[in-house]
């Protein structure tokens, strides 16, 4: 059976099942001389899948804007006959690559993962976890990829231009905060 009807069957994207092929995990495959990946019959089985939504906002009083981003996913997914394993919900900087039900969502290994803009998953560099994600066999679904393209490039360097802000501010106040402990140990010791 030919590698895309072989997707097909298994209900996963045609670039997964590709990415599988090359990393060795999908067993007996073989690529023929003219380029054909074959999928020998006996060897398709079912996997379970692992359905996650991913759901961020930067500031704590986005809360709500939490749940009706998690509102408006679950209607998607739902109107398309998948039910949802787990729901992961982030209070965090999409520039912050430390963020705990991030990190938490991909231990599980998810096969699909929702959001509602590639923002939502990261502010920059979005293409690369797309990739490697493909590659490990979980498909990334963006609910409002329209939307995204209008403004990538302004919204990509707002995120680089606030990131170096925020590490230029933070490393000026571990440099204040260090001045001020200074001159409080010199005055101890003048007194």
């Amino acid at each position: 059976m030919k590698l895309s009807d072989w997707a097909r069957k298994e209900k996963i994207h045609y670039n997964t099942a590709y990415a599988w092929f090359h990393s060795g995990r999908i067993p007996n495959a073989y690529q023929m001389d003219t380029g054909t990946i074959i999928v020998p019959e006996i060897e398709i089985t079912t996997r379970k899948e692992n359905i996650c939504v991913y759901a961020r906002v930067s500031l704590n009083k986005q809360k709500q804007d939490m749940e009706r981003q998690i509102e408006r996913i679950t209607q998607f997914v739902n109107v398309q006959g998948i039910s949802i394993d787990k729901i992961y919900k982030e209070v965090a900087s999409g520039m912050n690559d430390k963020r705990k039900q991030l990190c938490a969502m991909l231990d599980k290994k998810p096969t699909k993962i929702f959001v509602e803009h590639k923002d939502r998953l990261t502010r920059f560099g979005f293409n690369y976890l797309e990739i490697l994600l493909n590659q490990m066999g979980c498909e990334v679904i963006v609910m409002n990829k329209d939307r995204e393209c209008e403004n990538d490039l302004m919204k990509d360097l707002v995120s680089i231009i606030t990131s170096f802000c925020c590490r230029l501010y933070g490393l000026r106040k571990g440099q204040n905060k260090a001045r001020s402990l200074k001159e409080k140990l010199q005055e101890e010791k003048q007194n």
